[in-house]
């Protein structure tokens, strides 16, 4: 197949991903769908190989291969119609965590199964402990809300009614979760509608031989990019500072093996699993290993099952990577998980000092609510997220209060989230100075200050980055940590959850009651360093000053710009 063919049929691939994704952005309820985008949307064949993906949230990128090809071992494809419909949350079952739900749609062509139209997205609201999903101190997937299996919720076409009304009577807003499943079948319908246009266009032959090029020309390109890494063991460690549960630190240890065009990321090292909701599944494992390679690697690359073909991973069972039922891991696939990309981009570092990065903030400063809204008696949810600094790399400053790596969601702006929910903003700002020092500096970390209204609320918090600092490579500096502060109505006191209500964590804990009066102050941690600060050229170190980005301090002593 010539190369222009082959571009065009992948990028109308992609093109349907990106049309999916629109659709579940303005059809959805949540402003978690609507305003952050967590979500992404994709093609695949019968065997469940990723065939196109949008470009959307990278964890569900990385985590679609192993997801997609676990449900399709357990369904019984013979039995599949035209019209199903299933759905999909069991983090043991090649899942990422309990939020996220997984809705994928047979799509025929002639009578004949061609592949799946698939949508996952972070459903805010399933049940459990706490309101809006993030059980902080949760021990047990049990306390995470319900599990869902791969079911049938609509069969040739028409609901099932079953399975809806018991999904809509675990969770807390089964109308905006209606809403939310409603556009997420939307998204399916369109792809489905879509990929089945296209391959009665080519026909299905040609279909199956061009989508199998594409994926041989993505594992050629990613064979080509590994290639370029000196072979060799590359071995990095971090840690998550604590689970929620116990005042202790956990490794997450990356061993990267490079020989040829092959990559082997190997975990074993890291710490068993937690009793609290940190722990990664394997969904997770194997997808920050490949949203790591994907940052390292030509970003034009087509991200399908080719791609994947040439990376390894190995995560031992019962750790804090690749968690055992029952143990808990809704904190998993937002904070482990970029913790996990961000080991196997430092093990690469000395490999790949031209592509490397210091750390982003590697947390999402998960921020979760909900209460009873007076005027309607109808009960809220929220799921907001905080950006963070990136890291410095070798040729630029890392980006100032973005979204995790391994989030890519935009924040709620204030507007939408004063309008939809009973806060206000009172601050929203970059920390100055928060970015690691280095030649190129890490990016900037965000400070929010937002006051309870009207409404008593819990809330629940999923972070971590608190006790220890993003780190720096190549000799550039850590960037600054994380912190969330409470200030009661009437006190001038702010203080730590811990100090405040005696919680073992002071970045994960659950059902915290607020008051009107109340403040929360959110401070997201910032990017590390990029190279040694004294290489820094004076006239940025100069220019950063004047704009606030370093201090005066940093100046005179880090920088020794006088």
């Amino acid at each position: 197949m010539d190369m222009v063919s082959l571009n065009i049929v992948g990028g109308i691939l992609v093109s349907i991903c990106r049309d999916m994704g629109v659709t579940l952005m303005r059809t959805s309820y949540s402003t978690i769908f609507s305003e952050s985008l967590d979500f992404t949307c994709g093609l695949a064949l019968p065997t469940g190989e990723l065939v196109a993906t949008g470009d959307f949230c990278p964890s569900m990128i990385g985590g679609m291969p192993l997801l997609l090809r676990s449900c399709v071992q357990e369904i019984a494809l013979a039995e599949l119609q035209e019209g199903d419909v299933l759905v999909h949350n069991d983090p043991y079952r090649g899942g990422l965590h309990t939020p996220e739900h997984t809705f994928f749609k047979p799509v025929f062509v002639d009578g004949a199964l061609i592949g799946f139209a698939v949508a996952i997205g972070h459903v805010c609201e399933v049940g459990g402990m706490a309101p809006a999903g993030f059980a902080g101190e949760a021990t047990e997937v049990f306390h995470e809300g319900l599990r869902v299996p791969p079911v049938k919720i609509k069969r040739a076409g028409r609901d099932v009614d079953d399975v809806w009304r018991l999904l809509l009577a675990n969770v807390r807003t089964p109308r905006y979760n209606y809403g939310d499943f409603r556009a997420l079948i939307a998204a399916i319908d369109l792809g489905e509608r879509r990929m089945a246009d296209l391959v009665r266009k080519h026909g299905v032959a040609a279909f199956r031989e061009n989508v199998a090029a594409l994926m041989d020309y993505a594992e050629r390109r990613m064979r080509a990019e590994i290639e370029k890494i000196p072979d060799g063991r590359y071995v990095f460690e971090d840690c998550m500072e604590d689970d929620g549960i116990e005042d202790r630190a956990y490794t997450i240890r990356a061993e990267v093996t490079v020989a040829g065009s092959d990559i082997v990321v190997d975990y074993h090292g890291s710490s068993p699993q937690a009793k609290g909701p940190i722990n990664g599944t394997l969904g997770v494992a194997h997808g920050a290993a490949y949203n790591a390679i994907l940052q390292l690697t030509d970003a034009t690359i087509p991200k399908n099952q080719g791609c994947f073909r040439p990376i390894r991973v190995l995560a031992p069972p019962g750790s804090v990577v690749n968690v055992d039922f029952p143990g808990p891991s809704v904190g998993g696939n937002t904070e482990t998980h970029c913790r996990i990309a961000n080991c196997v981009m430092g093990a690469l570092a000395p490999g790949l000092k031209a592509r490397s990065a210091a750390t982003d903030g590697a947390s999402h400063s998960n921020f979760l609510f909900g209460g009873t809204d007076p005027r309607s008696g109808e009960f809220f949810c929220c799921y907001d997220l905080t950006p963070v600094g990136w890291g410095g790399r070798s040729f630029a400053d890392g980006n100032d209060a973005v979204g995790g790596i391994n989030g890519n969601c935009p924040h709620i702006p204030v507007e939408v989230f004063e309008y939809r929910f009973p806060w206000h903003v009172e601050e929203f700002r970059l920390v100055d100075g928060s970015g690691g020092p280095g030649t190129f500096r890490g990016g900037l970390a965000l400070s929010k200050t937002v006051r309870c209204t009207d409404t008593p609320m819990t809330f629940s918090y999923m972070s971590d980055r608190q006790k220890v600092s993003p780190w720096g490579v190549h000799g550039g500096h850590p960037g600054a940590r994380a912190e969330l502060l409470m200030q009661r109505a009437g006190s001038a006191d702010w203080l730590t959850i811990s100090q405040a209500f005696g919680k073992v964590s002071p970045s994960k804990f659950a059902n915290v009651p607020i008051a009107p009066g109340d403040r929360i102050r959110i401070r997201s941690p910032a990017g590390g360093g990029w190279g040694p600060p004294q290489a820094r050229d004076p006239d940025r170190v100069r220019e950063d000053l004047r704009d606030g980005f370093i201090t005066e301090a940093q100046a005179r002593t880090v920088y020794a710009a006088g």
